[in-house]
């Protein structure tokens, strides 16, 4: 019987518990499940593992044949030097269907101005404002990952002007990519809507700044539910009080949960979700955790498995 390590986040324990025995067992898979401190560290065949749970020293766990991530994101971990086990990010079908959901849903939002109507229930009659349709408005993904290209693809399946930016090329159907610092300058000017679905990488660290923002249209729309780290706050919040950001509605940031005392809660322009964009889904991610695990016993290729040099 195989022991598997739980070292995701404690609170998730009572709903991980039930849903990774259900997807082993339907897997075919024999293990037990235990904690940190339950099991002989060199007892351990696989973790399943997230940045914010209590294993950071992976020295002990030698024997163990991988590491699975709950995260999509794997730059908090794959830097640590007592990390020589394979790493496998997460990547399943309700994390990326969950992003696209709430892109779409933001996106929508702001180009049929629906804050306009929602906030603005005092029996006057607005009919003189009518939404562009979806060709005539442009929108920017800077991000063409799993996750980025899912985004770009539905919007454009929308109907919007979609353009992508990456760092290196790609080509994604339907979707004018750009890239390098060229391309980034071009992808924000023609952002009337910016989504931003990059990781966290020193390039990335501060990439929307005063600098790169100035660069939009006027009153552009700024959606962040990528990492807190690409956006520098203190230009942000100067981007909206002079309006050259129009909006900004940030699923995620520099430090979270976001302080109370944050000024992001307070501005008229800014909009605050609480990391819900790529939540992992605990029964759709044992599926994809169960299925490493039937091919690192089968010697099969793990799913997603991290290139340690490139970082993903």
């Amino acid at each position: 019987m195989l022991t598997v390590l739980y070292s995701g986040e404690p609170d998730l324990w009572p709903v991980y518990r039930p849903a990774l025995t259900a997807a082993l067992r339907e897997a075919g898979i024999a293990a037990r499940l235990v904690l940190p401190g339950e099991a002989a560290p060199e007892s351990v065949d696989y973790i399943v593992f997230a940045p914010s749970g209590p294993v950071t020293d992976f020295t002990p766990y030698r024997q163990a044949k991988a590491v699975l991530s709950l995260w999509a994101g794997v730059e908090r971990v794959v830097g640590n030097p007592t990390l020589t086990q394979p790493l496998c990010r997460m990547v399943d079908e309700g994390l990326e269907r969950g992003m696209v959901e709430w892109v779409a849903g933001q996106v929508l939002r702001h180009h049929l101005g629906l804050d306009r109507h929602i906030t603005g229930q005092d029996g006057v009659w607005r009919n003189d404002q009518v939404p562009p349709l979806a060709p005539e408005r442009g929108v920017t993904v800077l991000g063409l990952g799993v996750l980025g290209r899912a985004c770009a693809t539905a919007l454009a399946t929308l109907g919007f002007r979609v353009t992508g930016w990456s760092r290196s090329p790609k080509d994604v159907p339907g979707i004018a990519c750009l890239h390098g610092p060229e391309g980034l300058n071009e992808a924000l000017r023609r952002a009337e809507i910016l989504v931003s679905i990059l990781p966290d990488t020193p390039e990335t660290n501060g990439l929307l700044n005063a600098e790169t923002l100035a660069l939009l249209p006027q009153g552009a729309v700024v959606l962040n539910p990528g990492r807190g780290t690409l956006i520098d706050d203190a230009a942000l919040l100067s981007a909206l009080d002079a309006g050259q950001v129009g909006h900004a509605t940030l699923d995620v940031f520099r430090t979270e949960p976001l302080p109370p005392d944050h000024p992001y809660w307070t501005h008229p322009h800014v909009t605050v979700t609480p990391h819900i964009a790529a939540a992992t889904r605990p029964g759709s991610a044992s599926a994809v955790i169960a299925e490493n695990i039937r091919r690192g016993e089968a010697g099969e290729p793990f799913l997603h498995r991290v290139d340690r040099d490139r970082g993903y």
